[in-house]
């Protein structure tokens, strides 16, 4: 069984293996509470995983040991595995699903592993890599659902309280449940009154829906931009502790978890994968309004975002925050008129960023035209301003 002892004693075992990340005061971020950042996107690896899988590895038997290790993982828990196994001498072959960030693949290799790219999602490496423990006899290290892996995520849970002693609650992702397991059962155990939340992606709420209905689900498919927590499924040992410590799970969606992404870059300079990011999006889209005036610590799990991922997630958190907007204009067809609108939109302080324009339209009179621009904005308010000022102006938009 789990015990404090075991988290104790994986806090011992971790000591010069990780980083003993920081937690930050992000006043920037939120009025609504007092809103502190555990920062292990900074960690080994750039997430909490190595705490786990180190752990775990540290403990097997030096016959487990020789026969090598295996994993399967979206990209974390592969490259805490690889790093773990590299540093004890250990062969290490890694699954992962064939979507998962190029970045989380090259890091893995890099750390000393061997990478197979399994077709599809989480579940599917975790099959795969079942089938070749059997046929070559690895030892299996579990991303979530061992007891080890469980304890060495739960020293997150030991730091919090120790850097923030008076912290009323922590808000953890949670995928397939061993972060919030072992952060659940630390906090608990050490300061009972301590609320801990855990947040989900929308797509891909499996321990969510398995908590609602009181047993293991699966469910048929996943799909959030937050890969690190995409997993179809908990673990049975994730779920039980997760239903007997955890005060509560939500939901977000990947608007509002591209939303606190870009809020963690713009605020306190720190890069979120969407797992990471998830905690913050559920506070900043108020989906935990208990926690209105109080002191919270949002793990930020992770940071290993793919570059091109963090495009797109940039450019979603700016048209979600009314940073970026893009109108139709109405426009007659000769000498001036794109003049004109320009001049509008600069008076309004609005910066374009392209423009299209095109003569032929249904919806437009045979001597009209219309003009799509681009611009950066200021927030909703400056979008709605921009879009009276034209209208006054006499342009038509659709």
């Amino acid at each position: 069984m789990l015990t404090i002892e075991k988290i104790f004693e994986a806090q011992k075992t971790l000591q010069s293996a990780i980083y003993h990340t920081d937690v930050i005061r992000a006043p920037k971020l939120t009025s609504d509470c007092e809103l502190y950042l555990k920062a292990e996107n900074l960690q080994k690896t750039g997430s909490f995983k190595i705490r786990g899988a180190y752990n775990k590895i540290a403990h097997l038997s030096e016959e487990e040991k020789a026969r090598g290790v295996i994993a399967c993982s979206a990209g974390n828990h592969a490259q805490g595995v690889a790093l773990a196994a590299t540093a004890n001498g250990i062969r290490s072959l890694i699954c992962l699903p064939a979507g998962a960030p190029i970045s989380k693949v090259e890091a893995t290799k890099n750390y000393g592993a061997e990478v197979c790219l399994v077709p599809g999602v989480y579940d599917d490496a975790y099959a795969r890599a079942l089938e070749l423990q059997k046929e070559h006899g690895y030892t299996f290290i579990h991303p979530f659902n061992d007891e080890e892996v469980i304890a060495g995520q739960g020293t997150v849970g030991l730091e919090i309280v120790s850097q923030l002693p008076d912290v009323d609650a922590v808000v953890v992702p949670v995928g397939g449940g061993g972060l919030i397991s072992g952060v659940a059962f630390a906090i608990k155990a050490v300061t009972p009154h301590v609320q801990v939340y855990g947040v989900q992606a929308a797509g891909a709420a499996s321990m969510l829906t398995s908590l609602r209905d009181g047993r293991v689900e699966k469910l048929a498919s996943v799909s959030t931009i937050a890969d690190g927590i995409a997993v179809k499924q908990p673990g049975e040992l994730t779920f039980a502790l997760c239903k007997k410590y955890v005060n509560a799970v939500v939901t977000v969606s990947d608007e509002e978890i591209a939303r606190a992404i870009l809020a963690l870059i713009e605020g306190e300079k720190l890069v979120a994968e969407g797992a990471g990011a998830a905690p913050l999006a559920a506070v900043l889209a108020g989906k935990l309004p208990e926690l209105r005036g109080k002191k919270v610590c949002c793990l930020v799990s992770g940071g290993n975002i793919d570059v091109t991922i963090l495009s797109r997630v940039i450019d979603r958190g700016l048209l979600m925050t009314g940073r970026k907007c893009t109108l139709n204009i109405e426009l007659l067809d000769q000498p001036g008129q794109l003049e004109a609108v320009t001049k509008v939109i600069a008076s309004c302080g609005a910066n374009i960023t392209g423009i299209q324009h095109e003569r032929v339209n249904a919806d437009t009179p045979v001597v009209g035209c219309y003009v799509r621009v681009d611009m950066e904005t200021r927030d909703f308010a400056h979008i709605a301003a921009l879009r009276s000022a034209l209208k006054e102006a006499g342009f038509r938009l659709f």
